[in-house]
Formats: C-alpha cells, structure tokens, sequence
C-alpha cells in the first residue's frame, strides 16, 4: 500500500509539472501586456481589514477583489493606465481614491487607512484554532476555521459556531436571543427566511458568518441606534464562489409511516447563478414529510413556553426543510417554489427581492390539559382535536436602492402577499369543576379566508457635511383585507341540570375586515464636537382599521335568519405623534446617549354590537427616557447596558364597552376606561474573547417591569343552557415584571479537536391577573442548565455528545393546588464516521424524560435517527443515502404554556418512523476552477492530511437529500 501511494505521490507531481510548463507557454502573451495592482488595507489602529469589498475601475476596466486575512488585495491584467478603487467594508466608511500607474506594469500601492464607521468597536483574532471578529454590534466567525464534512450545508457550520444553536426545527438562536433574518453579502435572501438560507446553501462557499445586532436602516446609515434590536444572520460568500453556478437536484422515496396513509416522498432542487454583479437563486420542493421550503408565519411573543421533548429532527433531507422528518407538528404534504435575484447594475444601483409560493396540506391531532386558577374552585378541562388546514400562500418583497453620490442614499420597498386558506377542526372538551363534571363542548368549525395585503416603505438619507449633519427621512404605507366565512357548529351537554340535555349552535358567519396604516418620521443629526452630536425626530403614524361580522343562526326549521347578538361593525383609528431629542458622545473607550421623547395619541371609533350603537374617543401623553452606555473595557472585552421606554394602547376590541358572545362559552367584554400599558426595559451585555485561550463567554440579561398591564379578569358563572360559562373581561394591574438571564462558555482544546460548551439560562414571570376580580399572582421559573462537548481527534470521525436539565416551576397565590413543577432531562449523541473517504455512517440519538406533566400527556420518548451514505463520482458530488427515522416510534411533542391564570399542558403528534432512500447530485462551477462540488485541495475545511474527510455538525441535515 505505501508504495502504491508514492507512485501516486510522484504520478500526481509530474502531472502537476507538465501542466504548469503548459500553462507557462501558453500564456506569456497575456502576462506581458496586462499591468498589475497590489494593495493593502489597514484600520486606524494598524490591523488588517478583512474581506473588503475593492473595486477597480478605469475606462477600459471594471475589475473586483476582496482582501485576504492580512489586508492584502491583487489585480492582474489592468488595461487602463489611470484607475479608481471603490472600497466598502462592513463597519467602515466607503472610501474611494484615484491611481495612475505613472509608466510602470506593477503597482505596489502604500498602506491604505479605512476609518471606522460609528459601528464598528474593534477587531479581535481569536486563537485557540478560531478566528472572531469583534465589533460593536457584530460578532463574525470566520468559517473556514470550523470542520465539516463534505457537502454539508449552512446549518451544519452555524451549529458549530460558539454562542450559536439550532434548535430540533432549525430555528436559530445566537447568544439566547432568535435569528430573526438572513442575509446573504449584506441583502436579504428570499425576504430574510432564515431556514430557506440555512438549509439549502452548501456551506463550503461561505466566507464569514456575522451575528448582528440589527437596528435598522437609519442606524446602518446613520450611525445612532435607538429601540430593540433584531439579530440577523449575515452569510459573506468567498469571493472566489461569487463567479459561477451551484445547486443540488435530487429524490427519495420512502416507507409508509404507522397510522399513515401513503409512502414518504420528496423531490427537490436549488439552482445558483452568482457573478459579481448579480445573483440568481431559484428553489423548488414537493414532499409529504414535514417539509416546508418557506416560513409565511409571523414570529411573535406571548406566553414563556418550555418544550418537554419529542420531535428530534434528522439531517438528511434537500429543499428547504427539516430533512427527513422534520420537527414540525403534525403530518404535512408541501409544495413550494420560489426565486431570488440581487442585481448591482453599477456603484449607484442595486435591486434585490424575491418571490416564494408555498402549498401546504397539514393535518395535526393535539390533547391539552388546561388548568384556570381560580380563589374556591379549581376548573380542568381535557381538551383533544383533529385540525386539517390546507394553505396557499404568495409573498412578494422587493428593494430598490439608488446612491447618486457620496452624499444621498434612496430605498424604496414594494412588498406584496395573498393567502388562500380552508381550515376544518372538530375539538371535544370535557370541563370539570373540583374533579367533578360540569359540561362537555363539541366544536366543529369550517372556515374559508382570503387575505391580501400589499405596502411600500422608503427611506432618504443625505449626509449635509462630513462631520456628521445629517438628514433622515422616511415613510411606510400598508394596506390589508380579510375575507372569512366561517361555518361553526357548538353542541353543549350541561351536567349541573337534572336532566342533562344537548344544546345545539349553528352559526354561519361573515368577516370583512381591512386595515390602512402608515406613517412617515424625519430626522435630523447635529454634530456639537468631534465626539459628540444631537439628534432631533419627529414620527408620525396612522392606523385605519374597518371591521365588520355578520352573523346568521339557523331557525327550528333549518333556515338561516340574521343573529344581530353575534354580529359586529366597528371602526377605528389611532393616531401617534412622536418627538425626540437624543445627545450622544463617543470615544474609544465610552458610549453613551441621553434623550428623551413624547408621545401624544388619539383613539377614536365607532360600533354596533347585539344592536348597541356607541361612539368614543381618547386622548394620551406620554414621556419615554431613553439611555444607553457601552464600555470597551480591553480589546477583547466589552460591556454595555440599556434602558427603554414604550407605551402600548389597549386594542379596540378591549375597549369597546359591550360583550362579544360569538363565542358563548367564553364571552368577552371590553372596558373604555382602561389606560395605556408603559413598559420599563432594562438590558446589559457582557462579552469577553479570550485571544490566548480561545475561551468565548458571552452573558445577557433582560429585565422588563410594566405599569398600567392590561390583564385579564375571568368570570365564571353558571347558566341554565351552557352550564359554565368564562367571561373575560380587562382592567389596568400593578406588579408584572419578568426577566431573563442568559450565559455561553466554550473553552477549546488541542486545536479546536476537544470543545466543552456550557450554556444556562434563568427565566421568571411575575403575573398578575384576576379569577372572579380576586387577584392572582403567577410566579413562573424557567431554569435551564446545558453541556455539550465536541469530539474530533480524528479527520474521519465526530462525536457531539450533550445532556441538558430544565425545570419549569409555578406558584399561583390564590391556590396551592394548582402549583405546577416540572423537569425535563435531554440527553443527546450524535456522530459522524467516514468508514471509508466515500462512505459515511450517521447516527443522531436524543432520549428525553419529562417529569410532572399529567398522565394524558406525559410522554419520554427515545428518538433513533441514522443513514448511510455512499458518495460517487470523481469528485464525490453523488450521494445515495439509506436513512431511518424514528426507529423506535416514539416520536411526539409535549409542550407547557403559562398565561396569567391559565396553564396548559399540550402534547401533539408528529411523523414518526419510516424509512427512506434518496440520491442527490451537487454541482458547483466557478470562474477559474473546475466543476468538481469539493475540490480535495480546497482548504482543511473539508479535506486534511490523509485520506480520510473531516468530520461534520450536530443534527446536520445536510450531506444527501
């Protein structure tokens, strides 16, 4: 055998020599006539600026770069003799500057300063094996220090950057907070849909990976960041893969599932045409296997909730989606297709957006066990339903952005959205008041909906002087429709009577509903001295709502009559004026800003409820402080803390002053007396990269307090029809606060071969609300406890143990009976072992045990996923994979919500085993290489010394179809 590979060894070199003796006759002509440009980029501090953005530009040329880990960028074959360079740089003020090569064909140009935008804290190698980027708002992971195996995709790589997790359905989370937006190269990639990006783009391609704190485009364009941020994903692709095409195409077929009608299946593709200039993506998926290419939910809060285990996705599968097996609950058939496209037409105009279209057939089986706290009793109710919802959805988002010079930036953002959907449910629920039967409810509902939106948003910024003047302006328009009929049918059996007897509902309901808001703000930025500056603003924003449902109840005879009881019109509108005065200072060391806003608002409306015709309006003013403070305690450490204020109205349907019995069961009457809701924010954040070590720690704190909480006042009563009967009603409460810690730690060993993880996290809920307008204070902790370690002393194998620890607890103050506490242990293995360089073994093992959930939903399942994978083909982008998911059939989903005086214990079902065989084909062709999907020599990311490939991710889903 060693002989064999030192005849290879020396077969490979001569063909190497002759190839360069070649390509050394072939091309003396074009090494003679073009000239030559070498660079190098540094910040005012003296360390590199890397991977920055270098365009050359002369008459006869248009030519890109992007400099190296040491600064340093390279152009070859110049034509013209005078030039431009154009260079951006994330966290730094463009720079443009003029050369001549003056005579000479090589141009070593002196050391070029870029100077550092108001974003920008500084930057920090860390090493230990991993190099970080460390900037005010931005944490950036360079990827090719982490191993992955062959042909995996984003996810995989993001699972094993420090601070960073993916959860078992592929959300992100980065330094405890969710991702809520993707981008790729600094633009949002199919509207911001972070699975869309993570799953279905090979990570081989990646360059850098940035967590951002985003504050939006005026803080991106201004510098001064007010309000909440969001965190976005920022993919940076490899100069070298922004010149080519790539893709995956690809199909399974699969067993039929327990209980399951039909085989699994899924056939799926992606296709990728980058240049320069331009990029061009188009994604295609069918499948009935929990796959969903498009996310077209809105993200949004609400209660704390602690998941109970289940549901452990499997790496495997293309297009989009969870792999084979997804974690989403329920059983799912999807169709979907959808495009992006990013053009840059020139250094003044670019635009970028897409379109996405998704079908979905989901049908979910879900049992709850819902606790109400009450001061004398203690109300159950043993709740199952069968829920089939079948959608279709279009989105449509597109930017326009349009510098004409130095000075002006212009945004325009048409967006567009239709959704077509038919929904069936039947529910069953058995009420019990101490343990002893009240009434049973039979639900059947049928509801139609056809819901159009469309908006456009713009932003103007003009830079008045260099100093910093500024002028921000900005607009949004948005309009929206809902159309919803609605066939609902309520039988109700009432055990407090003698004679226990069904009560039957039939109502047939109409919805028209729709919504036109917008507003515009200005902004204006003063600078007083070269640290420090004033901002003035002004917003203005608008909400027209008209709302109107039309109901019709059916006769003794079966006809259909008008039911005034249950229908309702009413309209409003809530107008804001917001003005504002924010000082800043800023030095190397220290930040920090001091203002303050306020906040007038006028609500007014109209509405006819059960034949009641009321009228009202008012009027609020509000004060909102503002203050934040960031320290540089080293280069390697920061600390920074934030308060923020905000007021919040009440919504119409809690003000209007009549009882909304749509719903008879649980009726609903609004109180016009209550008054704004003021929310007290408090958060601080602690970084620390230790450059020696290679340890990272990052630690977050929130803490929330507010006045005026508009909470709920159950009211429970018995009629002679319906038996028991909640009533919901609102009133303005003291004393709700919450707060959330949240800590990471990695310490890496032996080059990053040996990595120990530890994360934790602390939640509590201070929740106040009423049951029979006696107050009930909820104290609700969540507390998390995490360890994982990756395992990679060898190229061909990975192990990713880890075992986490929750516990989940409630006190209620009107009832000790109804104090819950429960535990959940995780424990976790996953593995990657190349049993051959083209054969690969993947096995993904998750056991949970829950403790103190109730019988009907107690579930501790033992999860077994593992495939086998054979690559093909020279350059191994063939892959047939034999995969199991599920191999127990324990798959399921057990969940806790706690609100105010409610806790519910959810458990629903999910798809569970069956067994698949895929093959997929990966292609990827660049300027300058060949067509191979994974060159062998394209850097220890994916191939090292040896014969055998690097290992991979936890949970990765990528590497076959």
């Amino acid at each position: 055998m060693t002989s064999k590979r030192k005849g290879l060894k020396k077969t490979c070199c001569a063909t190497h020599i002759i190839v360069l003796l070649v390509l050394g006759f072939c091309t003396p002509a074009a090494a003679q006539t073009g000239k030559s440009v070498n660079g190098v980029l540094r910040d005012s501090t003296g360390l590199s600026v890397i991977a920055a953005s270098v365009k050359l530009i002369s008459s006869v040329d248009t030519l890109q770069a992007s400099s190296d880990v040491d600064g340093r960028f390279t152009f070859k074959n110049v034509k013209g003799t005078n030039f431009n360079l154009f260079i951006t740089s994330l966290g730094f003020r463009p720079l443009s500057k003029d050369f001549s090569f003056d005579g000479k064909n090589e141009l070593d140009l002196q050391p070029i300063t870029m100077g550092f935008e108001s974003k920008l804290l500084d930057v920090v190698n860390v090493t230990g094996g991993t190099l970080v980027t460390m900037k005010e708002d931005t944490i950036e992971y360079n990827a090719k220090d982490y191993r992955v195996r062959p042909n995996a995709m984003t996810e995989e790589l993001i699972k094993k950057l420090d601070g960073v997790e993916v959860d078992k359905d592929g959300n992100v989370q980065a330094q405890g907070e969710s991702v809520a937006r993707v981008r790729i190269n600094g633009k949002d990639f199919f509207g911001g849909d972070v699975k869309t990006a993570t799953k279905n783009l090979p990570a081989d391609i990646i360059e850098k990976i940035q967590i951002v704190d985003d504050y939006g485009d005026q803080a991106n364009l201004t510098g001064n960041r007010t309000g909440e941020p969001e965190k976005v994903l920022n993919i940076t692709i490899a100069e070298s893969n922004n010149n080519g095409n790539f893709g995956q195409f690809g199909a399974g077929i699969g067993t039929k599932p327990d209980g399951v009608d039909g085989q699994r299946y899924q056939v799926g593709g992606m296709y990728n045409s980058f240049t320069g200039s331009r990029q061009f993506s188009v994604l295609g998926n069918m499948n009935n296997n929990n796959n969903q290419a498009f996310d077209f939910n809105t993200r949004g809060g609400g209660a704390r909730r602690m998941p109970g285990g289940g549901g452990r996705r499997m790496g495997g599968g293309f297009g989009g989606s969870g792999g084979f097996g997804s974690g989403s609950n329920g059983l799912t058939d999807s169709y979907s297709l959808g495009f992006n496209y990013r053009k840059d037409f020139n250094d003044k105009l670019t635009t970028y957006g897409n379109y996405s279209y998704n079908h979905s057939d989901n049908t979910v089986v879900s049992s709850d066990y819902i606790q109400d706290i009450f001061s004398d009793e203690q109300i159950l109710r043993n709740s199952s339903s069968n829920t089939n919802a079948i959608s279709n959805n279009h989105r449509f988002d597109w930017n326009v952005e349009y510098k004409p010079n130095e000075k002006a930036f212009i945004k325009l953002s048409p967006t567009l959205s239709i959704g077509n959907n038919n929904s069936s449910a039947y529910s069953f629920t058995e009420q019990l008041i101490n343990n002893a039967p009240s009434n049973n409810i039979e639900n059947i509902n049928n509801d139609k909906s056809f819901t159009p939106s469309y908006g456009m948003s713009g932003l103007f910024n003009y830079k008045l002087n260099e100093k910093g003047r500024n002028v921000f302006l900005n607009f949004s328009l948005n309009s929206s429709k809902t159309e919803q009929d609605q066939d609902r049918i309520i039988n109700t059996i009432n055990y407090a009577t003698d004679n226990p007897d069904s009560i039957y509902q039939k109502q047939l309901v109409d919805l028209n509903n729709k919504g036109f808001n917008g507003g515009s703000s200005i902004s204006y930025i003063e600078p007083l001295t070269e640290k420090s500056n004033l901002e003035f603003s002004y917003d203005f924003n608008f909400a027209n709502y008209d709302n109107d449902r039309q109901a019709n109840s059916l006769d003794i005879l079966g006809n259909s009559i008008p039911n005034p009881s249950l229908s309702n019109q009413y309209d409003y509108s809530f107008i804001t004026h917001k003005a504002g005065l924010t000082y800043r200072y800023r030095t190397d060391k220290i930040v920090y800003q001091l203002g303050g806003t306020v906040l007038p608002t006028r609500l007014k409306g109209h509405t006819n409820l059960g034949g009641q015709d009321l009228s009202f309006g008012r009027s609020g003013f509000y004060f909102i402080p503002v203050a934040r403070f960031e320290y540089k305690v080293s280069r390697t450490r920061s600390f920074n803390v934030e308060y923020r204020g905000n007021a919040s109205e009440p919504s119409f349907s809690q003000l209007q002053p009549v009882t909304d019995i749509s719903n008879p069961q649980f009726p609903v009457t609004g109180n016009p007396n209550l008054a704004a809701e003021f929310n007290h924010t408090l958060s601080a954040r602690y970084r620390n990269f230790d450059f020696k070590s290679g340890n990272i720690f990052f630690a977050v704190i929130n803490a929330n307090m507010t006045q005026d909480k508009i909470a709920t006042d159950r009211i429970s009563y018995q009629t002679d029809s319906l038996g028991l009967v909640q009533e919901t009603r609102y009133l303005n409460t003291s004393g709700n606060y919450n707060a959330r810690g949240f800590y990471h730690y990695a310490k890496p060993f032996n080059n990053r071969k040996y990595v120990v993880s530890l994360r934790g996290s602390a939640n509590f809920n201070n929740n106040v609300a009423y049951a029979n307008s006696i107050e009930n204070v909820a104290k609700n902790w969540v507390l998390m406890q995490g360890i994982n370690v990756q395992v990679n002393p060898k190229d061909w194998l990975e192990l990713r143990p880890g075992i986490d620890f929750t516990y989940n607890t409630t006190k209620n103050s009107l009832q000790s009976r109804s104090n819950q506490n429960i535990s959940t242990w995780a424990a976790s293995m996953y593995g990657n072992i190349f049993i051959t360089p083209t054969l690969l073994w993947n096995f993904d093992v998750a056991k949970t045990s829950n403790n103190g959930y109730v019988g009907s939903v107690q579930a501790n399942p033992l999860i077994i996923n593992t495939f086998l994978e054979k690559q093909f083909f020279k350059n191994k982008n063939g892959m047939l994979r034999l995969q199991a998911f599920d191999l127990l059939n324990e798959q399921v989903n057990v969940s806790r919500t706690v609100v105010e005086n409610r806790i519910t214990d959810s458990r629903t079902n999910r798809l569970a085993r069956y067994f698949m065989l895929s093959f997929t084909y990966r292609f990827q062709k660049f300027a300058g290489k060949a067509g191979a999907a994974l060159p062998e020599d394209d850097g220890p990311r994916r191939w090292d010394r040896g014969d055998r490939p690097m290992g991979g991710g936890r949970g990765g889903r990528s590497g076959g179809f």
